[in-house]
């Protein structure tokens, strides 16, 4: 069976002040998206499945199934803010999303497969898709996921600071942790969190993730639990967010679990300000003049 690729395109792009997931970045109107799909139908993948706001579903597909028609299955998931409350009486006062693990929850009995998770606004390169599928197909279990680990100096920006979840290991090499640095910035060939916590500085090649994981379906009867429990400890804080690296994190120490850090050379860029675009344009046009990239994806 071939692995599904599940896209978070439910954001808020509050930094970026639009909807930057749907935002042309390619000769002909290619948003990040299309060069994610497109390396992950030549990489195995059978699936797509879209995570979005319902207001913006007949805007999504008029975009992206004249495309991807005959090429590839798809399919569209709501992040319902009262899905998989299982009781739990949501505070009038919450508008804020309930965070990337709720996301993936809400794909429940969509996916019935080994599944990668990616961000709508990340370009994430052709060997990262490679190498998920490569896991997908062969070493993904119910005990056993994957994330897909790119150097900390490769995804930042010049235009501001960004967050990012950095990866450390155990005695065997596997994921220990995903500790979320904030404010990190790069000046001067050093980098530099402004968040309280230590070490202040970080190595440029620190693995991070840049979340790209690699799941078994297992993932959501175990996520499901672990929701209540986070619903019943801070449900009721307007601004609290259910993040996948919760999940994980409980998988390898209460679960019983191990996440595979699987290290990419393919360059990652992406879009948190405005002023990122312009050399998000610029990179998609180096990769079409070296031909890593037709320069109609989708032509014919």
């Amino acid at each position: 069976m071939k692995p599904t690729l599940l896209i978070l395109a439910a954001g808020m792009a509050s930094r970026y002040g639009g909807m930057k997931q749907i935002e042309a970045f390619g000769p002909d109107g290619e948003t990040i998206m299309d060069y994610s799909i497109y390396d992950a139908i030549r990489a195995g993948f059978g699936k797509i499945v879209f995570i979005i706001r319902e207001e913006f579903a007949e805007q999504f597909k008029d975009i992206f199934e004249p495309k991807l028609k005959g090429k590839i299955e798809t399919a569209y998931v709501f992040q319902d803010m009262d899905a998989h409350l299982n009781g739990y009486e949501r505070p009038a006062d919450r508008t804020k999303p309930w965070g990337t693990a709720h996301a993936v929850l809400c794909a429940k009995g969509v996916i019935n497969e080994p599944f990668a998770v990616i961000n709508a606004d990340d370009f994430y390169g052709r060997d990262s898709f490679e190498k998920a599928a490569e896991f997908l197909h062969t070493d993904c279990s119910s005990n056993h996921y994957a994330i897909i680990g790119y150097q900390l100096k490769q995804t930042l920006s010049e235009y501001g600071t960004v967050n990012r979840g950095v990866c450390s290991t155990d005695n065997e090499g596997h994921l220990n942790s995903v500790v979320e640095r904030l404010n990190i910035s790069y000046k001067n060939g050093v980098v530099t969190c402004d968040d309280g916590l230590t070490p202040k500085e970080l190595d440029v090649n620190t693995i991070v993730s840049m979340n790209f994981w690699c799941f078994h379906p297992s993932i959501f009867d175990y996520s499901e639990k672990l929701f209540a429990t986070f619903l019943e400890k801070r449900g009721a804080e307007p601004k609290s967010e259910f993040f996948i690296p919760i999940v994980a994190d409980d998988f390898m120490h209460d679960g019983g679990g191990k996440i595979e850090i699987i290290p990419t050379n393919a360059i990652w860029f992406g879009v948190t300000y405005k002023e990122d675009a312009p050399a998000v344009r610029k990179a998609i046009d180096i990769l079409l003049e070296q031909g890593e990239y037709p320069v109609g994806l989708w032509r014919g």
